[in-house]
C-alpha cells in the first residue's frame, strides 16, 4: 500500500488538528525543515514529496499529468492516514494543489495557505518546453540555475539544490505538464475556505501580482507580502512565513493587556504599570504576550477553571501576595466565596494544612475588603 502513496513525514501529536504541507517543483519536504517542527507543537504536521522527488516513487505520475492528479494523490495519502479534514499550505506547485482542492474538494479543507504560487503559471508553452528539455537532457543544467530562480543573490540551501538535481527527470517533466495545464483563474471566486496568500516581493517565478490576483478574487482572502523573499520563502524567510501561518491556523494573537485587564481589573493593571521600571520592561512584555495573550486567552479552559488552577498553584508555592490578586481575579471570573473556599480546602489535602491555613487568611482578608468596598459603593449610590 505504501508504495502507492506519496512519501511523507508526520510530526506532532496524532490527536492534534492535521496540517498538510506541499512542496515546490524540484524540492522535497525539506523545504519545510525550519517551519514544520515549530508548527508540530500544536498540529499534526504531514509533509509530502512530489512524485519522483525526495522519497516518492517516480511512477506515481506520468506524461500529461494534471494538478488534479497530484491533488488526488494527496487525498489518497490523507485517507491512508485517517485524516478527513485538514488545513493545507503549499509552495508553488504545492500551492496549486491547494487551490485545486479548495475549488474541487472544499469539504476536505479547514483552511488554505498558498505560498509563492499562482492560479496560472505563465502559459503552457514554457512548461512544455522545459518538460521536453528535461526528458532529453536530465536535470543537471536546470539545477545549476536553481539558486537564481529560487533565492535572492548570495543565498542558497544546498540540500534543496541537491534535491533538484537528484529528482527523477521523467517525474519532474510530468509535473511540468501539470503546471502547463493549470489555470484556475475563472474558478477562484468559488473558494470558500479561509485563504492566506503569501508572496515574496523578489520572486521572479510567481511575482506578487500573481498572489494579488488570487487575493482579489477569493472572498475574504488575506495577502501577506514578504520583503526580501524570493520563490522559496519558507526556506529563505522561515520566521516570517511561520508567523503568517500561525495567524492563519490559530487566529491573531489576543491582546495580552486587554485580557489582563479583564481578569485583574483596570485599577490593578494601572498600578502595576505605573510602578514598572525600565529594568523589568522586557519581563513585563513577556508576561503580557505569553501569560495573558496566550495562556489566559486560550479558550480550551474557561477563566473560572483557570482561576481555580491559579489559586491552587499559588497556595502550593506560598505566593500569598499574588494569591490575594488572584482571589480578586477569581471573583471577577465568577467564582463565589464558597467556591473559593472549596478550592482552598482542596489545597489542604494536596498542598498541606499550613499552606491552606495561610491561604484562607489571605482570602478572608480580600473577601472582607471586597465586601466593605461593595457596602461603600452602595452607600454612595444611595446618596
Amino acid at each position: 500500500m505504501t508504495a502507492h502513496l506519496l512519501h511523507h513525514v508526520a510530526e506532532g501529536p496524532p490527536s492534534a488538528p492535521p496540517l498538510l504541507l506541499g512542496p515546490s517543483l524540484g524540492t522535497s519536504l525539506a523545504l519545510w525543515d525550519q517551519i514544520a517542527p515549530e508548527l508540530s507543537a500544536g498540529h499534526r504536521v504531514i509533509r509530502w514529496d512530489l512524485p519522483g522527488h525526495g522519497g516518492s516513487a517516480p511512477d506515481l505520475i506520468g506524461p500529461g499529468a494534471t494538478v488534479g492528479d497530484l491533488a488526488a494523490r494527496v487525498l489518497d495519502l490523507a485517507d491512508a492516514l485517517g485524516v478527513d479534514r485538514f488545513a493545507y499550505a503549499g509552495v508553488s506547485l504545492g500551492g496549486a494543489v491547494g487551490l485545486h482542492l479548495a475549488v474541487h474538494r472544499p469539504e476536505r479543507l479547514s483552511s488554505l495557505a498558498v505560498v509563492c504560487s499562482s492560479a496560472h503559471f505563465g502559459g503552457a508553452a514554457p512548461w512544455r518546453e522545459r518538460a521536453e528539455r528535461v526528458r532529453r537532457e536530465g536535470l543537471d543544467r536546470l539545477a545549476a540555475s536553481a539558486d537564481a530562480r529560487w533565492f535572492t543573490p548570495g543565498f542558497s540551501v544546498p540540500r534543496l539544490v541537491r534535491d533538484h538535481r537528484e529528482a527523477d527527470p521523467d517525474a519532474y517533466a510530468a509535473c511540468c505538464d501539470a503546471l502547463a495545464a493549470f489555470d484556475l483563474r475563472d474558478r477562484l471566486a468559488e473558494i470558500t475556505v479561509p485563504t492566506l496568500l503569501v508572496a515574496g516581493r523578489l520572486d521572479p517565478a510567481t511575482p506578487p501580482a500573481h498572489l494579488r490576483e488570487i487575493a482579489d478574487a477569493v472572498p475574504a482572502a488575506t495577502l501577506v507580502e514578504l520583503a526580501g523573499a524570493s520563490h522559496l520563502a519558507p526556506a529563505q524567510c522561515p520566521r516570517a512565513v511561520l508567523t503568517a501561518l500561525r495567524t492563519q491556523l490559530d487566529g491573531p494573537p489576543a491582546s495580552g493587556t486587554a485580557v489582563r485587564r479583564e481578569v485583574l481589573g483596570d485599577a490593578h493593571v494601572d498600578r502595576a504599570q505605573a510602578r514598572q521600571p525600565p529594568f523589568t520592561a522586557r519581563f513585563q512584555d513577556f508576561v503580557a504576550r505569553c501569560v495573558w495573550g496566550e495562556i489566559w486567552a486560550d479558550p480550551t479552559l474557561s477563566r473560572r477553571e483557570r482561576s481555580m488552577i491559579s489559586l491552587t498553584a499559588l497556595v502550593a508555592y506560598g505566593h500569598h501576595d499574588e494569591l490575594a490578586t488572584h482571589v480578586r481575579a477569581a471573583r471577577r471570573n465568577g467564582l463565589t466565596p464558597e467556591e473559593i473556599g472549596a478550592v482552598l480546602l482542596q489545597t489542604a489535602v494536596y498542598c498541606g494544612v499550613p499552606a491552606a491555613d495561610s491561604a484562607f487568611a489571605t482570602a478572608q482578608r480580600v473577601l472582607a475588603e471586597e465586601a466593605e468596598e461593595g457596602e461603600a459603593a452602595e452607600e454612595e449610590r444611595r446618596g
